[in-house]
């Protein structure tokens, strides 16, 4: 091979080498989880305010969530939401992934399972923020239908400071009582 080819392999070489490592470098890490998260008190229902647009919850409103401890110590979640007017539920399973009780990995088809991490939660347990580590999905929820707008925004911003985009979230359709009723 001629200096000139040579020279002109090492460049591309370069320029390949150099575009991979800005591609790497935009990569963003993991958002942060909520600290100290005590699953039994995180046990119950919650009502989903807001989430990122889904095609599994194509079509729902008055979504839930419900969590209740197993017997071999996982977590069983149901879900559910009104479609067409009719109730619409999914059952799967819940378990603490690397050892921290704010990182679960849910199971709704066997056998496959989802990250999902808990970004941030009330003192009190009245709000959750829940969100996948891609970034690719996210929920707001709450243990009433409703939360105060002051409350909502404070949580939309602690989305966008752990690298979510707040302009994706879409309110849900709530109503004070149950979908299962």
């Amino acid at each position: 091979m001629s200096r000139a080819p040579r020279a002109r392999a090492s460049a591309l070489s370069l320029l390949a080498a150099l575009l991979l490592a800005g591609c790497a470098g935009r990569e963003q890490a993991p958002p942060a989880v909520a600290n100290d998260v005590d699953l039994e008190r995180y046990l119950g229902t919650w009502y989903e305010i807001a989430s990122y647009p889904a095609r599994f919850q194509r079509g729902c409103s008055r979504t839930q969530a419900h969590y209740a401890r197993r017997e071999d110590g996982t977590l069983l979640v149901r879900n559910e939401c009104r479609r067409d007017g009719e109730l619409a539920t999914i059952e799967g399973t819940a378990w603490v992934a690397d050892e921290d009780p704010a990182k679960l990995r849910v199971r709704f088809f066997w056998p496959f399972s989802a990250p999902y991490w808990i970004l941030a939660l009330d003192p009190d347990y009245r709000w959750a923020l829940v969100g996948t580590p891609d970034r690719r999905y996210l929920w707001v929820l709450a243990r009433t239908p409703a939360l105060e707008e002051e409350t909502f925004r404070a949580i939309v911003d602690r989305a966008a400071g752990r690298g979510f985009d707040p302009a994706r979230l879409v309110r849900t359709e709530q109503e004070a009582t149950s979908p299962s009723r």
